[in-house]
Formats: structure tokens, sequence, C-alpha cells
């Protein structure tokens, strides 16, 4: 029996600390809100500790040591290169805990109150904060869940020191000497690149009819090149997975190809096929709050859940499991507490995969344009004619722009080539200020940058490019 266990009150409760729950916090604080999170694990989430960014930061260390071993066309030849992985996992952690440190201190900042624990709702107004040795009672008057979302586990292929989910590849204390990789998505594919550029001989299973099934094949099929290009990496795509049989050294995993059996041994196996939000064991069955079959929490326009209280933002409710789009959605929830008239519009969010070359899109797609029966235009620039891109000795890949015919409206863009993730925010802007493809291509662009191949397929789009012939 808990003695003394009095209510702690707050206006504002999120439980969760990720890159959805902490931004949702302190613009709650912003906005007069006391406001207290509440977090299992770490500040920061999956996102800053064991996903978006550790997994960039070895990705960053792998094309170091690929760059290193592969410049002689640019008359630079080193030899004898190697790795000390230590020392990559150590960068690694060490930019994971600037970041963290980084959170900490702007909770502390905004005067969010922080407290460790489980959150177990006991109604619609209470829940009760648990950890290994008390529990302590908190009321509000609003809720924001931000509890993110783990790995699906399949029940073949059980975790265990050889089968590993995307937290277990990235904190390897060694470079493997062969991978098996069963997803091909964009956690999969980030991964087994990272490890095939440190060397290791990587082979991706995808059920699919493409790795990266989510990008335009025209996309993905530049990854999927390059990918083999490499030399130790191998991709077998409309594949199923079988089985493993795990030793204590390695696995020897079990698939199928075209009513074929196949085998493959590894070191370790990696599985990346999908992740499932973390919605049980709240207690939200009891208080009334509405899910999908999947455990999805469904969500108005302003993330509020059907309980008027209660919200709800990130991988716990529909759409892609981003954690842009956790913030952007933490915001709307914070500010819809506040009785802002703040909505939810996912028309310009990007979509990004750090693959080789990158991945980058948003807005409509062509195809998707064509579905709504949208009349659309579709220009495509390419890398291999821009004066930076091939400067940098890396000119794969292209730019899409998709306007609307009628009058030029920038509704989408797709971009496959270096720094792809950074040149997204552009059209992403463009998209949500409703410019057009002459505004863009009016916009004069720093010479010589990637940045000008937005404008260069903007001059396409309005019949008077300069770089490539009409």
């Amino acid at each position: 029996m808990v003695v003394g266990d009095f209510p702690i009150e707050t206006d504002t409760l999120v439980i969760g600390a990720g890159p959805g729950g902490y931004v949702a916090a302190i613009r709650a604080a912003q906005l007069g809100q006391k406001v207290t999170v509440v977090e299992k694990s770490v500040l920061g989430g999956v996102c800053l500790n064991v996903g978006c960014i550790p997994s960039k930061a070895l990705i960053a260390a792998g094309h170091r040591y690929e760059n290193a071993k592969h410049s002689e066309d640019m008359g630079i030849k080193a030899e004898n290169v190697t790795v000390d992985f230590s020392k990559v996992q150590e960068f690694k952690q060490g930019v994971v805990k600037k970041l963290t440190g980084g959170v900490a201190g702007l909770l502390k900042g905004n005067k969010v109150d922080v407290i460790s624990g489980e959150a177990y709702f006991v109604d619609s107004e209470t829940v009760k904060v648990m950890d290994e040795t008390s529990s302590q009672t908190y009321k509000f008057k609003n809720a924001i869940i931000a509890t993110g979302s783990r790995p699906i586990e399949i029940p073949a292929f059980k975790y265990s020191k050889r089968v590993l989910d995307s937290t277990g590849a990235l904190n390897l204390q060694e470079i493997p000497n062969k991978m098996v990789v069963i997803g091909g998505g964009y956690i999969g594919t980030e991964l087994g690149t990272a490890y095939a550029n440190f060397g290791t001989e990587v082979t991706f299973i995808e059920a699919a009819d493409e790795i990266l099934a989510g990008f335009e094949k025209q996309m993905s099929s530049l990854v999927k090149r390059n990918l083999k290009k490499k030399g130790n990496v191998e991709i077998h795509t409309n594949a199923m997975a079988k089985g493993v049989e795990e030793t204590e050294n390695g696995v020897k995993v079990t698939f199928e190809v075209k009513g074929e059996e196949k085998t493959v041994e590894a070191d370790y196996l990696l599985v990346t096929v999908g992740r499932r939000p973390n919605t049980d064991e709240l207690g939200l069955e009891q208080v009334g709050v509405e899910m999908s079959d999947r455990g999805v929490i469904k969500i108005d326009k302003q993330c509020r859940t059907n309980i008027s209280n209660i919200y709800a933002i990130g991988d716990i409710v529909e759409g892609p499991p981003l954690a842009h789009k956790a913030s952007y959605e933490g915001k709307i929830a914070a500010e819809a507490i506040a009785g802002e008239k703040a909505e939810i519009d996912y028309l310009a969010i990007p979509a990004v995969v750090f693959s080789e070359p990158e991945l980058a899109t948003v807005g409509y797609t062509e195809a998707q344009a064509k579905e709504d029966g949208i009349d659309v235009l579709a220009s495509k620039f390419p890398f291999g004619a821009n004066g930076r891109a091939l400067s940098l000795n890396n000119s794969d890949g292209f730019l899409k722009l998709i306007t609307r015919k009628e009058d030029g409206l920038v509704i989408g863009a797709q971009i496959a080539g270096p720094s792809a993730s950074d040149m997204i925010s552009e059209l992403g802007l463009a998209i949500e200020a409703g410019m057009t493809a002459e505004d863009i291509a009016m916009t004069i662009h720093a010479h010589p940058t990637l940045g000008e191949i937005t404008m260069e397929a903007a001059e396409v789009a309005i019949g008077s490019p300069i770089h490539i012939v009409k």
C-alpha cells in the first residue's frame, strides 16, 4: 500500500519525451501551461538514442571510410585504411549525448517538470506514475500521449544475441563479416548500407517487388543499382524469409524466392519489418480511448482523441513513423490545448531515406496526382548537368518537380541525389507557401550549388530550360 500518495496537479501531462513529447511539452510551456513530462526510459526517445541520430552518425562514418578507400579517380589514394569500430561507436554515442543533454537543458529552461517512470491511466484526469520502488498520482487538465513505437518481432525470428533489431545493429561492438537484413525499407536499407560501406557482406531479403517500396521505382532503382555496384551486397526481392538457425557464432537464414528455397549464413541477422505503436500497458482501454485493431489511436485534426482532454501524437497515430511528423503534431496538440485553431495538414510533410543516393519526397508524386484527378506536369533535371554535383564526383540522380498544369502551382517534388535530404526543404516551403514553378525559376540561386537544380527543374516546368535541351 502506498502511504501519502496525494495527487500532484499539472495543467498538461505529456507521456513520452521523444521528438514528439519533448517538443509538445516545450510548446505547451511557452503557451503558459504548467507541464509535466513522464518518461520511462531516456530523454529524446528512440530517435535521439537508438534511431535517427545514431544511425546517421554510423552512416556518416561509413561514408568517410568508403571515400578514404575509393577516391583514386580524384587523384587521392590512401593505403592501409583501417577502422577502429570502438572509436566509431564512441563518436556515435558522443553525438547522442550532446543532443539528449540539449533536450534536458531545453526542458529545464522552459520550466517543464520531468518525471521518470511508467504512466498508467486511472481515469480521464488521472495517471499513476510508477518506478521500481514507488508510485505517484498525477492529476491533469489535459494529457498528450507520445509513447512512440517499437520494432515488430516476427515469431519465427525472435530477437537474440545474433538476431537483431535496429537497436542491436546500432550497438554492435565489431564490424560483422556477413549480415543478413530482412526488410528493405528505410531502416534496413540505411543500416545495411552503412555496414556494407565498412566492408560487411550484406544480403537483403525483401518481400516486395523493390527495396524502398514507399518511393517511386525510378528512385529506388538508383539505390538498388549502387548497392549492387559495391560488390559485397546481394538483394533478393519478392523473397519470403522462412526461418533461422542460430549458433554461438552466427546464423543460417532460410528464405524462398520464386518457389526455390535458399539459405545464407552470416554473423548476424537484422530484422526490420516495421514498427508497432506503444499503446499497450497504458490503461487506455479502461479510459475508453478509441484505437484501431493495430493499437493505433484515432485522433481528429487537432490530435484530440475521442476523450476530449486527451491527445495523441507521433508513431501511435495514423501516418508514417517520422520524427518530424511527431514534432509537428506535438506543436499542434499543445496549441489546441491552449485554445488556438491549429490543425494538422500533412501535404508538405517530407520523407527522406539516407541511402546512396539519398532519396526525398514531399507532396504529391506524379502517380498520386493522377489518382486524385489532377492534371500535372512532371519536370526533371539531372544532377549530372549540375556543376556542383560534378565537382563533388557525385552526380547520380535527378530532381522531379510536380506542378499543376492549369497554373504551374508546385504540389510535389521527388529528389534522388546527394544532399536530397537538405534540398527537399525548399520544395516543402514552396508547397506550403503556394508557390508556382515560375516563382522558383525567378528566384536567384547561388552558383555553383546543388540548390540550383531546383531552379533548373522549375525552368523545365515553365518551358525555358537553360542547361538541358528542351
